[in-house]
């Protein structure tokens, strides 16, 4: 009877150590076997694993792709143009055993720490290589392959292998932008003056060259006009000695009645003449022949 007592304590602590000794790796992690400090085993495939109990202990570590958040820094690119970049990254644990030794205890905190700092001096290398232009051109994509190829081999030492680096915000410092606003303005205005005296000169030369146009047309028109009033005139002179070299006396009479249309065109006509006027001859005559 005193034996089933050890009996079954035996058997419980042989159930807890089997269950001790066994451990699940998710398909999101990997995991790694300590034993006093020291790696005996490395578990990168999911599923059940084992381990000795008391003396080992289970670290587990994302498998995944993490991101960090780089610390904002301020670059000079060769112009001189100060600007203040923001960046982000994605990595991923690579070698569970370098990165075991190479951040000890800390795990993930640490290896982030230390990988921002990797970044922002591989930031502030490549940046400060090229001008400011060609950071915020289509350049751009470029440089941040070169940031983070420069990051990789740094980041080896600690086990981390960096998938990507991006750029998410380059701007002026707060206290140039107001000077940079300024100096934009003053660009923008000599180039709109400089636009505007471009436009009065084109302007007077269209000008100029229309006034020329219209004096010249209008040359041209009144010389056309003399020319021909003066080719009717001699036409009209003419048909006038033509008519009055066949009939001298109808020519006469003609010219009387004009001058009549002439002279009484008012509605209210007077007129001022000497008895012996020949200007109402034809009037004068029962026979509409002129008085001698």
């Amino acid at each position: 009877m005193r034996k089933s007592p050890i009996i079954l304590i035996l058997i419980i602590a042989l159930v807890l150590g089997a269950l001790s000794s066994i451990f699940i790796v998710d398909e999101r992690e990997r995991a790694l076997v300590l034993r006093f400090g020291r790696v005996v085993n490395v578990k990168e495939d999911p599923g059940l694993a084992f381990k000795w109990p008391i003396f080992d202990e289970v670290v587990r570590y994302d498998d995944r792709i993490l991101s960090i958040d780089v610390q904002p820094l301020e670059v000079t690119p060769l112009d001189d143009r100060r600007l203040v970049v923001d960046a982000f990254a994605r990595y991923r644990i690579a070698d569970l055993n370098q990165f075991r030794q190479a951040v000890g205890v800390g795990g993930v905190p640490v290896a982030e720490d230390r990988l921002d700092r990797i970044l922002r001096a591989e930031t502030r290398e490549v940046l400060g290589s090229v001008s400011s232009r060609d950071i915020l051109s289509s350049d751009r994509a470029a440089l941040m392959l070169r940031i983070r190829n420069s990051a990789i081999a740094e980041a080896q030492a600690l086990g981390v292998s960096v998938i990507d680096v991006r750029l998410k915000a380059t701007d002026l410092p707060q206290a140039n932008l107001e000077a940079t606003f300024d100096r934009m303005k003053a660009e923008r205005e000599r180039e709109a003056t400089d636009e505007r005296a471009r436009g009065n000169e084109a302007a007077q030369r269209v000008r100029a060259q229309a006034d020329r146009t219209v004096v010249e047309l209008v040359s041209d028109a009144n010389r056309e006009a003399e020319i021909i009033r003066g080719e009717a005139d001699a036409e009209r002179n003419a048909i006038f000695a033509e008519a009055f070299g066949k009939d001298p006396e109808f020519f006469e009479f003609y010219r009387s009645l004009s001058a009549y249309e002439r002279a009484l065109g008012g509605s209210n006509s007077s007129m001022v003449l000497s008895p012996d006027s020949e200007f109402f001859n034809y009037l004068k005559s029962p026979t509409g022949q002129a008085t001698q």
